[in-house]
């Protein structure tokens, strides 16, 4: 069966579908995943497997038979874990009322877009940043308003006044990262207040992603600033999160939403409209890694922390790369001195230097120009892969 599109059949799908852009990261990816050799840091993940403390905990419910429908909201056990686990992290008070568990972090950003915007509406987001939460809105009929951040010696900055300049009497929401994926920028408590009054004054809603919280390098903090440190229960936020980062735990589709209880009957719609629900076995596996994985957790960061400085120290130490090591999350996101396509760059870094990186200009309006390589990984592996890059630089 021939698997190129009809083309009687595409311009009769959802122009909105129709349009929707094709990952750039993705592209890189199938060009060199068969390399042989190839050190792959292209994708936002470790290179170690989830922990037996935590798979052992789905065998064990798969074993005993827990393969039928559950709790759209999440099953209890869950909903208390994340939520002892985010009163301990955030030092305020969380009910599993207000926590709703879904498969993974991308249905937790697909439900809360659902919940507050719809077509012809926007929502501005700071860039570059992921592309997917920006795919899943152009899906749902709503526009993204970019708001690029600039790049200086410090890294990566909002002009806050840029972002609040493009609000439109369309604009129903913010997307906050931060940590963010790729660059690394880090808002502050002050610039967290800011975006929360204007966010007020305005009605609009903010969708916090936090995914990054416990990778955060500046200052003595165990986490990043965070929404939970400034808002009042009746601030309308969402926060989504997963468990792919902290714990090894990309492949599961695991992740959670955290909002006012007032709102409960509402998400636990959607949940049941989108998925009906997450596999018991995964939320089991969730409940081991809050109850038991902060050993891990710590290890995990730490290795990021190390990865850090292997990456940043040495590609600065080329003099061909302009980079500042960030201030959180886990990619070095930097610009190659006379290399401004940064698909065809990726490309290049392939064949020449047998690594994976992840285009700049695929993670939108500012992005061009930059790569992003996850530093998530083994001290070893890092230290091959920055000597084949500062070898092919030196070419």
């Amino acid at each position: 069966m021939s698997t190129t599109p009809s083309s009687s059949l595409f311009p009769a799908l959802r122009r909105e579908v129709r349009e929707t852009p094709e990952s750039g990261i993705v592209e890189v990816v199938n060009y060199g995943r068969t390399k042989p050799g190839l050190i792959g840091l292209w994708v936002g993940e470790g290179d170690e497997p989830t922990p037996a403390i935590i798979y052992e905990a789905a065998t064990r419910s798969l074993a005993a038979g827990e393969t039928y429908y559950t709790y759209q909201r999440g099953i209890p056990d869950l909903r208390q874990a994340i939520a002892t686990w985010q009163s301990k992290h955030f030092g305020r008070a969380f009910s599993p009322d207000h926590i709703y568990v879904t498969g993974g972090g991308m249905q937790a950003i697909q439900i809360a877009i659902a919940a507050t915007l719809g077509a012809g509406d926007e929502c501005l987001m700071p860039t570059p940043t992921w592309p997917n939460a920006a795919a899943a809105m152009g899906v749902a009929g709503a526009r993204t308003i970019p708001v690029p951040m600039s790049f200086g010696n410090r890294g990566w900055s909002l002009d806050l006044e840029k972002l609040f300049a493009a609000v439109t009497p369309k604009t129903r929401a913010i997307f906050v990262n931060s940590p963010g994926n790729p660059t690394g920028w880090t808002a502050t408590h002050d610039e967290l207040r800011a975006i929360l009054a204007f966010a007020r004054k305005h009605g609009l809603w903010i969708i916090s992603d936090e995914i990054y919280a416990r990778f955060y390098w500046r200052g003595d903090g165990e986490r990043a600033p965070s929404f939970f440190d400034v808002m009042d229960p009746e601030d309308r936020i969402i926060f989504v999160n997963t468990f792919s980062k902290n714990w090894s735990m990309t492949g599961w589709r695991l992740g959670w939403i955290t909002v006012n209880p007032s709102l409960g009957q509402v998400f636990e719609n959607l949940v049941q409209f989108s998925t009906s629900g997450v596999p018991v076995f995964n939320q089991r596996a969730g409940v081991a890694a809050m109850e038991q994985g902060e050993d891990y957790a710590k290890h995990v960061i730490s290795r990021a922390r190390e990865g850090r400085k292997i990456v940043c120290d040495a590609l600065a130490a080329t003099g061909r790369v302009r980079i500042t090591p960030p201030d959180g999350a886990f990619y070095a996101f930097f610009a190659i001195e006379g290399k401004a396509d940064t698909r065809k760059l990726g490309i290049e870094i392939v064949d020449g230097a047998n690594v994976g990186l992840a285009p700049g200009d695929a993670f939108g309006l500012g992005g061009a120009g930059y790569m992003r390589l996850c530093f998530l990984r083994s001290p070893g592996q890092l230290t091959e892969a920055v000597d084949r890059l500062t070898t092919w630089l030196r070419r």
